[in-house]
């Protein structure tokens, strides 16, 4: 069985923004339960809901799924 990841990008993410996991789903019209979801490893996103979050922070989409290199 594949252990969790323990870091989530996005959580990391909207941590270095200083935006809210509530203040995001009222960005993107999701329910703040699913973005609580995903960044506690819960539930996975789809390529769509990737590609949204990540269109909404202006990131590339690599940014929600692996940390950058220095």
């Amino acid at each position: 069985m594949a252990e969790k990841l323990k870091i989530n990008r996005l959580k990391v993410v909207l941590a270095e923004r200083e935006i809210s996991q509530k203040e995001f789903a009222k960005t993107l019209s999701f329910n703040p339960n699913t973005i609580s979801r995903i960044c506690n490893n819960e539930q996975q996103p789809t390529l769509k809901t990737l590609h949204k979050m990540a269109k909404a922070l202006d990131v590339d989409i690599r940014e929600l799924l692996i940390p950058t290199k220095d």
